[in-house]
């Protein structure tokens, strides 16, 4: 191939990624359908009165022509009059907020892990210039790393720790724990950022408020911009204190970040938004103009209204309990089989230890899967014999940590009943190879 028709680095890698690995093995399985337990979609719609304000803003001129770069004003009003209460000042819908093409603005993910990353390209895009350092903690949601990289940020990783019982017992998702000395021990001169996930995707830790502080008085020690991703910040099933509003120091550095996608069960919908002071979010705003310039008009309005009607429809408080009721109807195949896991503290996926499941030692896996950490082999196995997809979470490690999570597996648990119970029937096929 000619020189200019070579990839940019940035794009190029031979080694296959997760997700056409799963999908590999996905469309080779002999039980079909499958049961996709990897991919953190919804396997239900948003609620009728979001569904109904979507339907109406398709018929209002305005609502099908471009949105201010910024969002629509009634989007931006809905989000400070529900964000206000929780930062406990009134928040400045015209400075302070910006309507972001989902989470993830760089590129829509095949997984729905698909965050708030458009808003976050910006804020990597707005401030990271190369030779910037960014601190990541492990396990990361793997669009960051790209999202780093294109500004030319050079990507420094802190591993969160699980706890050392988690292979004989069920144990809180707290129980993931970061290493304080080696945190500090990251941070350097040219440490620029810091991202923060809570509820954590994949652990389903919520970080608590001593953790909060001890991240956050180093980076007002270092004045370091923090990038709070918190786009499960409405399914949290313990109490959840938003960084931001730690201190007036504190919020002064923190960029938050949110997603409709995973409030209103509508992940392909790609509205999300970034809260934070207008010294900062100016230039956020101004990286999201370059980047995409607005985002879907309809669908801004269906949110604004689905923020506007959600307290009146009880919504956050359903939804909370509806999917405790998922996790614990899920999690009941794991109690047993006797498989212990980390009982998430918010989000919607679940992280289970295999250490138990003995894999026959001749299994032709693809040469492919077979140089990869054991999560990888344990998910073609489960997919091809018994026809459940998972996730394998080395992925959101750096290699050279990736041991540290190689026996568990990810499961999404935002499925329909019968979803869930068909996974769980196939899962007892476990019980052969359970040592």
């Amino acid at each position: 191939m000619s020189a200019k028709l070579q990839p940019a680095a940035r794009v190029k890698g031979n080694r296959k990624d997760v997700w056409s690995i799963i999908n590999e093995a996905a469309a080779a399985s002999p039980n079909q359908p499958i049961v996709n337990m990897g991919q953190g979609f919804f396997g239900y719609n948003p609620p009728d009165f979001i569904i109904n304000a979507a339907k109406q803003a398709l018929d209002r001129v305005e609502c099908n022509q471009y949105s201010p770069t910024r969002g629509r004003p009634r989007l931006l009003k809905a989000l400070a009059d529900a964000y206000s209460p929780l930062w406990g000042r009134q928040l400045d819908w015209q400075t302070e907020i910006t309507v972001t093409t989902g989470a993830n603005e760089a590129s829509p993910h095949a997984d729905s892990l698909a965050h708030s990353v458009a808003g976050m390209l910006s804020a990597f895009m707005a401030f990271i210039e190369p030779g910037d350092e960014v601190i990541v903690f492990e396990p990361f949601f793997d669009q960051y790393i790209s999202n780093i990289e294109m500004p030319g940020g050079k990507i420094v990783y802190v591993p969160m720790h699980p706890p050392k019982e988690g292979g004989v017992r069920t144990l809180s998702a707290a129980e993931w724990t970061i290493d304080f000395d080696e945190l500090e021990r990251a941070i350097t001169p040219r440490t620029k950022m810091l991202v923060l996930n809570t509820p954590h995707n994949p652990v389903g830790k919520v970080y608590s408020k001593p953790e909060l502080e001890k991240i956050a008085a180093l980076c007002v020690k270092h004045q370091i911009i923090i990038l709070s991703d918190e786009v499960y910040d409405r399914l949290y099933y313990v109490p959840f204190t938003r960084i931001a509003t730690l201190s007036p120091e504190v919020e002064r550095l923190t960029i938050t970040v949110g997603s409709a996608g995973k409030n209103f069960y509508a992940t392909g919908w790609r509205v999300g938004w970034m809260i934070g002071p207008q010294e900062l979010i100016q230039y956020v705003s101004a990286a999201h103009t370059r980047i995409c310039y607005s985002s879907v008009s309809p669908l801004q309005e269906a949110c604004a209204i689905g923020f506007e009607q959600a307290p009146a429809e009880d919504f956050w408080t359903t939804c909370v309990a509806d999917m405790q009721q998922r996790m614990a109807r899920f999690n009941a195949i794991w109690d047993e089989l006797g498989l212990p896991y980390s009982e998430p503290e918010g989000g919607y996926f679940v992280m289970v230890n295999l250490s138990k499941v003995s894999l026959p030692a001749d299994y032709a896996f693809p040469p492919h899967v077979a140089e990869r950490p054991r999560d990888f082999k344990l998910a073609w196995f489960l997919i091809q014999e018994l026809g459940v997809a998972a996730i394998p979470p080395s992925e959101f490690y750096t290699d050279a940590n990736a041991h540290i999570v190689e026996d568990y597996l990810r499961f999404a648990v935002c499925k329909t009943d019968d979803v869930l119970e068909d996974a769980k029937e196939r899962l007892r096929g476990l019980k052969k190879y359970i040592v």
